[in-house]
């Protein structure tokens, strides 16, 4: 009976010691969570598909787009870490959204922030960028899609660069680089 009454003892120390950490990991997601959120009164959380002014069928998109390119701008998918075209990209240009050539981002803004995706600071105006709220695969995020088109981006963090803070974290297949001057 003695041997019974430690197990039963060492058996509750263990459980409390768990649902310590549980509760610790549970604070310290809530508290992730909380902070993740750019001014959520800024965040377009009604964009749908017929607020852009591009509208295509997918067989459409799936004609003009590449594989990649479908699942990342229209099936909001996203590309490996490291394994992009722009990642490690630093040649002097403008970056314009692969679906339908929007001006989004310029290289002045661009920098390496060391997470395996192209990251800008700034979209080259905030007009051509939608940010949405994202509460996909258990996180919350803030989405960043094409004003235009509604294509599928990246994110936008708040853990980025002066003179923003922000962190533009977009896939390489929803971009098309050309190099030089910004188009007028």
């Amino acid at each position: 009976m003695n041997c019974l009454m430690n197990l039963k003892s060492d058996y509750m120390h263990i459980n409390l010691k768990y649902l310590g950490f549980v509760a610790l990991i549970s604070m310290s997601f809530s508290a992730c969570a909380q902070k993740s959120s750019i001014n959520d009164q800024s965040i377009a959380t009604t964009a749908t598909m017929d607020t852009f002014e591009i509208k295509k069928t997918d067989d459409e998109w799936r004609k003009q787009l590449s594989p990649v390119q479908f699942n990342i701008l229209r099936e909001k998918g996203t590309e490996r870490a490291y394994t992009g075209e722009y990642d490690k990209f630093y040649e002097e240009g403008t970056y314009y959204c692969a679906a339908c050539g929007t001006e989004l981002f310029t290289s002045k803004t661009k920098y390496n922030s060391g997470c395996g995706w192209p990251a800008f600071y700034e979209p080259s105006t905030n007009k051509n960028i939608v940010e949405k709220k994202d509460v996909s695969h258990g996180m919350v995020r803030v989405e960043v899609m094409c004003a235009k088109c509604g294509g599928h981006l990246g994110h936008v963090f708040e853990d980025g660069p002066k003179p923003t803070g922000l962190r533009y974290c977009i896939n390489s297949g929803s971009l098309k680089f050309e190099e030089g001057k910004k188009k007028e």
